[in-house]
């Protein structure tokens, strides 16, 4: 008999903490939601206001260089931190992973050139066009995703994913024309403005992000690397072409004036939003699904346009309210998870598919997260 009650209580038990393991896990898909959104929302808004600031600019490149730099020594200290402070065994690793598998490392030499051209390309963008507007047309990444992962992984899309492009092409186009009529009034609040420019900065931007995303999931897919070292990998051909770029376009600027000079704390800020954005999504998103990840998209271009108005003096019109409105439905639908097929003579494409929103919505975060995360067991 006391062997029963026991038996009972160590079920209430196990019933109990189940129950309190689901409400923790709901609570954070709500927190991942608001981090999202904020993450998102803060790094367009916080970049187009420290470019738009009277005073000495701060050198884009040297920003770029530093953001990796961060980036890497937090994944180094997160691989010392796994390995328990265990210096010998740290050293090793990472001469096994970078120098004794250089053709491996080599491979992220394609990936990290976009990635540092994609990164000083967003603050040419942001520099030349609102943010409400840049937010908007930055959501083409999951078009351009979406059809390198067709071409490139041979993944199949939904029916109503091709729709959802459809209408985030025309919900882009629909902002751009409305930014085209009123170009003067709503983005050339200075000489140093250029719209076209910004647009063309954010296209290519787009392009290269969906190609790279796309790229470096074909890499992390079949490899027993740790998400974290493949970004120390991505890292060092990071500083190391940043570094190249920002002596080829500012190298005389830096030699006279410093690398630091123009950093305020909010650059910083911009920074460490930067460097630690993308991993901190990465570890967030775990929690969250791909609805609230859509959730998350077009809750944040709201949120810039809404405070674009106050900080920037931003005008919505009937037009712009219409394309973000289509952007951010088509946002939504893409991230809904594909319908499981009636007839279950398919089974194979729930695992081919690989969930291919993560991928194309979220290119950048998708570099930080692996694919399959039982295999991440060195992480």
């Amino acid at each position: 008999m006391a062997v029963g009650n026991n038996g009972q209580g160590t079920e209430v038990g196990e019933k109990t903490a189940s129950r309190r393991q689901n409400e923790v896990n709901r609570n954070l898909k709500y927190i991942s939601l608001a981090i999202l959104v904020v993450q998102n929302a803060s790094l367009i808004l916080s970049i187009r206001y420290v470019r738009t600031l009277p005073g000495d600019r701060f050198f884009t490149t040297s920003a770029v260089v530093m953001a990796e730099v961060l980036k890497v020594l937090t994944c180094l200290f997160i691989i010392m931190f796994q390995k328990k402070g265990n210096v010998m065994e740290f050293i090793v690793l990472l001469y096994d992973s970078i120098v004794i598998q250089y053709k491996d490392t080599l491979k992220l030499a394609v990936p990290s050139l976009i990635y540092t051209l994609q990164n000083n390309l967003q603050y040419v963008a942001i520099s030349n066009l609102p943010a409400a507007t840049f937010q908007v047309t930055y959501q083409l990444k999951i078009l351009t995703t979406a059809l390198f992962s067709v071409l490139m992984l041979r993944k199949s899309l939904s029916r109503i994913q091709w729709v959802s492009l459809l209408l985030l092409f025309t919900g882009v186009a629909v902002v751009q024309v409305e930014q085209e009529g009123k170009q003067k009034e709503s983005t050339v609040t200075g000489t140093s403005q250029n719209y076209a420019k910004g647009l063309l900065a954010v296209i290519v931007s787009c392009l290269s992000s969906g190609f790279a995303g796309v790229y470096f999931e074909k890499i992390l897919k079949g490899s027993s690397a740790s998400v974290w070292m493949r970004n120390i990998q991505l890292g060092i051909f990071g500083i190391v072409l940043g570094l190249l770029g920002m002596w080829w376009n500012d190298g005389l600027a830096i030699t006279e004036k410093g690398f630091l000079f123009g950093y305020t704390p909010i650059v910083w800020g911009v920074i460490f939003n930067q460097a630690f954005g993308g991993l901190l999504v990465a570890v967030v998103v775990k929690y969250a699904d791909n609805i609230l990840k859509g959730f998350a998209t077009s809750f944040s271009i709201i949120v810039s346009t809404v405070v674009s108005v106050y900080l920037f003096g931003f005008h919505v019109d009937l037009l712009f309210t219409l394309g973000a409105g289509l952007v951010i439905g088509a946002v939504y639908m893409y991230s809904l998870p594909k319908a499981a097929a009636p007839s279950p003579s398919t089974p194979t494409h729930s695992s081919s598919s690989h969930n291919l929103s993560d991928s194309a919505g979220d290119s950048e975060m998708d570099a930080f997260l692996p694919k399959t995360p039982g295999k991440e067991k060195g992480c």
